[in-house]
């Protein structure tokens, strides 16, 4: 898996990112697989009480909290696989109408509600699932791909075509592997 830092902390913008690479589908393919396997092992060890399990994490702050009164809850890890698997098709969606030349014309995106995942075997199928839509939105893609067409799907992000935003959702995933790794840390050492 490439090293996303640089582009998470915005010192790269993810088009130069991606047309410095140039990854072919086949590529976003097995680099999906690779990032769905990580969070897989993540989990392997874990306990049901593990992914509910609620951090310290005084940094917490999610502007774009549904519920207001949520914008500084420290996530689980059921949330954090719920919103990265969300984040992850969302992209894989835009990116595959965008390769067929298709101008963006809004955001497909839904998340399962992370209350209702309260368990490995869950966690674990929603992963499943994500990678499953995730693959599945490669194969539409065209033999010759349009990188012409894009958008800016945020501010900080800049411009990107489908090679970049599907990248964003491998890029995200990176950013929750390291966020699952520590609340697994912390719920492993709060067991009685």
């Amino acid at each position: 898996m490439p090293d996303f830092a640089p582009v998470n902390a915005y010192a790269i913008p993810m088009d130069r990112f991606v047309r410095k690479w140039n990854p072919t589908p086949d590529e976003l393919a097995c680099l999906t697989d690779e990032s769905i396997d990580a969070f897989l092992a993540l989990l392997a060890a874990a306990a049901d009480a593990d992914v509910v399990f609620v951090p310290d994490d005084p940094e917490a702050e999610d502007a774009a909290a549904a519920d207001p009164g949520e914008r500084g809850l420290a996530w689980t890890v059921a949330h954090n696989v719920v919103h990265a698997t969300a984040s992850g098709e969302e992209y894989a969606a835009v990116a595959a109408e965008l390769a067929r030349g298709v101008d963006f014309h809004g955001r497909p995106r839904y998340e399962t509600p992370w209350r209702a995942v309260t368990t490995v075997a869950r966690c674990r199928e929603r992963l499943e699932e994500s990678r499953r839509i995730r693959l599945a939105s490669l194969r539409m893609w065209p033999d010759a791909p349009d990188l012409d067409k894009g958008y800016a799907p945020w501010k900080r992000s800049g411009w990107v075509n489908a090679q970049g935003i599907f990248a964003w959702g491998l890029a995200h995933d990176q950013s929750h592997h390291a966020q699952v790794s520590k609340v697994l840390g912390q719920a492993r050492a709060a067991r009685p």
